[in-house]
């Protein structure tokens, strides 16, 4: 059995931030990554397309608005992709 009343069985002891750390930043976590899924179903392509749409949508109606009232907001077109082969 442990001496220590906080380390039994499932229990971990916590991290306590030092008093002096000397000017060293504390650590940053990344966070979890956008990882692509394996298999692309077209259910998941079809949600993908309705998203792109609403969100497109959601975004005139901003543009139109902000317009309206004044401001200088408009949409800014994607680059065209070519459709021959050629890289630049």
């Amino acid at each position: 059995m442990t001496q220590k009343s906080n380390l039994f069985k499932g229990q971990q002891k916590k991290k306590t931030i030092p008093p002096n750390r000397h000017g060293k930043a504390p650590p940053t976590r990344k966070g979890k990554r956008n990882v692509k899924p394996l298999k692309v179903t077209k259910d998941m392509e079809m949600d993908r397309e309705l998203s792109k749409f609403i969100n497109h949508c959601n975004e005139m109606k901003a543009a139109t608005a902000a317009n309206k009232e004044g401001g200088q907001l408009s949409i800014v077109k994607p680059p065209s992709e070519s459709t021959s082969g050629e890289k630049k």
